[in-house]
């Protein structure tokens, strides 16, 4: 679809946001807006205080659903271009601004926790609300989201159901998908809908899923209503085997939830991803981590089922206590993107991953096939200081391939995306389609891997761009996410 292209001047759009939301819910400032045309943290471009996209008109902050819908409105009827964001741990380019002159509308300000129900088990909040801040308000009730992704401590709850976020306690509680019970979002024109919370119903499709991750190409997400779950830490168990082969690793996990056991985390590791988690221990091997959780005889019958299937197969144990260490160091907050920023224009390196879904029957065939093409074709494969892969999210009929890249940088910052991040995405996209699985099984899909949208869903495409047709028709919401950009 081809952006839309507004009549109006940077400075008319300025004026019409401040008349509508006040100027102290308009952000001008020229670094601002320049940090919010990206939205990768790791970007390298922006780490050398390099922006060469089209930059915003303005950043905004709506306090109410009203403000957004006013704003929505606007940009409907004089065709301005909206980049919907709350929380900014975004990592495909969705948050990038491509068209001059943008709105970023920005939900952070809307951060109300509104209520928390421990007899429906529910927790509603606005779209800004942070995750972490809504976990430890129900923990001190004895009460969990279950939701737990490493960007937790900034993450929001609009940006997560946007995105269609997974935690890394997915295999027991599910994706966002599985944790929303209804929402409200603002469609362009400023249309309301507010989809009420209910356990289940057969009233048609499920109306949710246009919202959830729809990563700002077709609304604003305003409000989030998630299930809570009971809070038992006390129970949980956690395990660590390291064995020889990673399709080994795979198998195990196969045999553990095909046969019915939801252990929280359920994670294999291959020795070269490995190595920075457990150097300690690996020993250039392949890193299986479990955790056993829930009510105890629940926590103990996955516990014991775990102890039995590793019983009968080749492995060295590690020490519980060394996963537990590991688990309570994995989130990254501020402090952590800055010193990964810090390190990058310091030493020239960097890293990235690409994660994707496949079956069981096909996961380890597809390790090996986009290993062996990376080293094979990648023409700076020599540049690679680290190509590995780990399984950390499980279900019934397969797995996912979380991909880690690192690399030194021997080109100019502006040429680093597309001499090493677009060619080591694209085969590993590539032999993931090729395979029969998903593209993106948690990322989303922005704006970096929009060239494979039609492949990924081949004839069902035409749903996704009947959609925006209808509940975008002018084209104003989030150009070239999702829906590649046309001329």
């Amino acid at each position: 679809m081809a952006p839309s292209r507004s009549p109006l001047s940077r400075q008319s759009i300025v004026d019409a946001m401040t008349g509508l939301l006040g100027p102290a819910a308009v952000e001008t400032r020229d670094e601002q807006l320049r940090q919010a045309s990206v939205d990768r943290f790791r970007k390298y471009t922006a780490a050398h205080g390099i922006y060469d996209g089209p930059i915003p008109a303005a950043i905004v902050y709506p306090g109410t659903t009203a403000d957004v819908a006013a704003v929505l409105r606007f940009a409907q009827d004089n065709l301005v271009n909206v980049v919907p964001r709350t929380g900014r741990t975004a990592t495909e380019g969705g948050l990038e601004t491509v068209v001059e002159d943008s709105l970023v509308v920005d939900g952070s300000r809307m951060n109300a926790i509104i209520s928390i129900d421990p007899v429906d088990m529910m927790a509603t909040v606005q779209c800004g609300a942070g995750l972490q801040q809504l976990e430890d308000t129900v923990r001190a009730q004895g009460l969990t989201t279950g939701h737990s992704p490493q960007s937790k401590p900034l993450a929001q709850l609009g940006g997560l159901v946007a995105t269609r976020s997974i935690g890394q306690f997915s295999t027991l509680y599910g994706g966002i998908e599985d944790l929303v019970v209804g929402l409200e979002a603002v469609f362009p024109g400023g249309q309301v809908a507010r989809i009420k919370n209910v356990p289940r119903r057969a009233a048609g499709p499920d109306i949710r899923h246009i919202a959830i991750g729809s990563e700002g190409a077709l609304c604003f997400v305003t409000e989030v209503t998630v299930k809570l779950f009971r809070y038992q830490p006390e129970n949980n168990r956690y395990f660590g085997f390291v064995v020889e082969e990673f399709a080994a690793g795979i198998d195990a996990l196969r045999e553990l939830i095909t046969a019915g056991y939801r252990p929280s985390v359920c994670r294999v590791y291959s020795p070269e991803d490995a190595r920075q988690h457990f150097a300690d221990f690996y020993q250039g091997q392949n890193v299986v981590v479990l955790v056993a959780e829930g009510p105890k005889g629940i926590a103990d019958a996955t516990a014991e089922a775990i102890e039995e299937l590793f019983a009968a197969r080749p492995h060295r144990r590690v020490g519980e206590e060394r996963i537990r260490a590991w688990f309570e160091n994995l989130n990254w907050g501020q402090d952590k993107i800055d010193a990964e920023q810090a390190d990058m224009l310091a030493h020239a390196r960097l890293g990235y991953t690409t994660e994707i879904s496949v079956d069981w029957s096909r996961a380890a065939g597809l390790f090996a096939a986009v290993m062996g093409r990376i080293r094979g074709e990648f023409p700076r494969a020599g540049d690679l200081t680290m190509l590995g892969a780990h399984s950390s999210h499980s279900y019934q009929t397969g797995t996912n391939l979380y991909f880690v890249y690192d690399y030194e940088i021997r080109c100019s910052p502006r040429e680093e995306i597309e001499l090493y991040h677009k060619p080591l995405n694209a085969i590993i996209v590539e032999e993931a389609l090729r395979a029969g699985g998903s593209m993106v099984h948690h990322h989303g899909i922005g704006k970096y891997r929009t060239p494979w949208v039609a492949d990924e869903h081949g004839s069902a495409y035409w749903l996704l761009t009947t959609l925006k047709q209808a509940f975008d028709p002018h084209g104003v919401m989030n150009a070239g996410t999702i829906f590649p950009l046309k001329p």
